[in-house]
């Protein structure tokens, strides 16, 4: 049960840094305008006039790190394996929605950022578990 738990806080922390890796890419590929933000409608401003290429490369984040995630969590855990990955995918899901509420985003970018990480978590823990597991 600990090592699960171990597990899904080791898959949150890999997945947190493959959404943090890619949003350093794409902060080089979509730099930010000039200034300083001052308060969080400046952010806010920001996200709402950003190109829809750096919000397509947000939401690709989003969906790797669910993948990345669900197959550490899975790879780490001795019991319910594939658990530990869906946790990952409904934890990811609920940083989403934080997320979304904070700093509305357009509803193309938010929806496929609730209904993916679940599934693909899944698919993460289903590649963690190898061809042996896919009988059951």
């Amino acid at each position: 049960m600990i090592r699960t738990m171990f597990s899904v806080m080791l898959g949150m922390l890999v997945a947190m840094m493959v959404m943090l890796g890619l949003e350093f890419v794409g902060t080089w590929m979509f730099p930010m305008p000039a200034g300083q933000l001052a308060e969080d409608a400046d952010l806010a401003t920001i996200v709402a006039n950003a190109p829809t290429g750096k919000l397509v490369w947000v939401l690709l984040g989003w969906l790797i790190a669910a993948v990345c995630g669900g197959w550490v969590a899975a790879r780490f855990a001795r019991a319910r394996r594939m658990a530990a990955a869906i946790a990952v995918g409904l934890l990811l899901v609920l940083g989403v929605l934080l997320n979304a509420w904070m700093l509305p985003h357009p509803l193309w970018m938010t929806l496929p950022g609730l209904i993916g990480p679940v599934p693909l978590a899944w698919c993460g823990g289903r590649l963690a578990l190898g061809r042996t597991h896919l009988a059951n």
